[in-house]
């Protein structure tokens, strides 16, 4: 099997007076697990079902190694879907689930059963061949509905929420399942999800996407340290999201004035001008936490004064919301094997020092 890589150029499409999606353009490589992520009705699963041939855009193309789709018919695309409902025959084992779409292409019996025997072991599934779907767990249809769409060797698998009705655990196996079956025949997975930490914890990249617009596309670690727009910084993981003033730029170094919180200071890659009137992030697990004024304060880095106003034990970490003298409340992320060294412990109503370097906080776009 090998991937083909998805031009996906200027499409947009509607429903009614519903804009699904307005210019999407994007550009997958050949074999990436690559996952467009956003929130419900952004336009995700649409533009899903365009690449598959289910739907028809207004405008735009759709390039599979460099030839157009949009003409051929489903079938002759050399894509195959995964929906989130598994879409098994009830009356039909395991074996003959998978195995469907060779006898409708009327492949021989030897073929059947030495391509179904191969997916069904990709899948570990094979002690199930003579099972019906509904003597299967959540996770065992899945893998069914897996194996039956690369029986066919697809050059692109397209996955659309295929684990949302598995419960958090099950959902977490899978998900490490279908990364190393990514691996193991290494041809294009295009996924769909509303869930971060799917996203991030498989993907080669990830396209952020929101009112049917692409707003960024980054590897997991970028879009996470370096969210471009304020939904992105919001949408994945918690963030601190303030407006600032520009005071002064000094090449990559932004001084700000932050209402509540004085002066601070940030990184830009294109500093904007100075009086410029912007928005800036800070990861909460990016903010250290102490009793005492940090002396790494006096050699340039932020620091803040605050009282604590809620503190949140969650087992391997805590949370704490810190009202800072003049009324903003930064939000910060304590993992608790990085204790050691952190002194007394810190509660509820206690004054303490948030502290954190101009690298880890980030000016980014606000979209109205």
């Amino acid at each position: 099997m090998k991937g083909s890589d998805v031009v996906i150029g200027h499409v947009c499409k509607s429903f009614g007076d519903f804009k699904a999606l307005n210019d999407v353009s994007v550009e997958i490589r050949k074999g990436e697990f690559f996952s467009l992520l956003g929130p419900s009705g952004c336009g995700k699963t649409t533009l899903l079902r365009i690449i598959a041939g289910f739907e028809s855009p207004e405008s735009g193309t759709v390039l599979l190694d460099g030839r157009d789709v949009l003409p051929l018919p489903p079938d002759g695309r050399h894509v195959n879907t995964v929906f989130q409902n598994y879409a098994l025959f009830p009356h039909l084992s395991v074996f003959e689930n998978v195995a469907f779409s060779m006898r409708l292409k009327k492949a021989s019996e030897s073929e059947i059963r030495s391509r179904v025997a191969d997916y069904l072991h990709l899948v570990e599934l094979e002690s199930h061949a003579g099972k019906k779907p509904s003597q299967l767990s959540g996770g065992q249809k899945q893998r069914v509905a897996i194996a039956r769409a690369l029986i066919n060797e697809p050059s692109v698998l397209l996955l659309d929420e295929p684990l949302s009705a598995l419960d958090a655990k099950l959902r977490q196996h899978m998900l490490i399942e279908l990364d190393s079956i990514h691996d193991k025949i290494g041809i294009t997975f295009i996924y769909v999800t509303h869930d971060q930490q799917e996203a991030l914890s498989v993907s080669d990249r990830i396209a952020v996407m929101d009112s049917g617009e692409v707003l960024q596309i980054g590897t997991p670690q970028e879009i996470y340290e370096s969210p471009a727009t304020d939904f992105v910084a919001k949408f994945i993981g918690e963030t601190n999201l303030y407006e600032a003033n520009v005071v002064s730029v000094s090449g990559e170094l932004v001084e700000l004035a932050v209402e509540g919180l004085g002066t601070i200071r940030v990184t830009a890659n294109d500093p904007p001008p100075v009086g410029s009137r912007v928005s800036w992030t800070i990861r909460p697990e990016k903010i250290r936490i102490a009793l005492d004024e940090p002396r790494s304060a006096r050699n340039g880095l932020n620091a803040v004064a605050g009282i604590v106003d809620e503190p949140i034990y969650s087992g391997f970490q805590s949370k704490f919301y810190v009202r800072t003298a003049n009324g903003p409340v930064l939000k910060v992320i304590k993992q608790h094997a990085d204790w050691s060294d952190d002194g007394p412990e810190i509660g509820w109503k206690d004054s303490v020092w948030l502290s954190f370097s101009a690298e880890d906080a980030y000016l980014v776009e606000v979209r109205r």
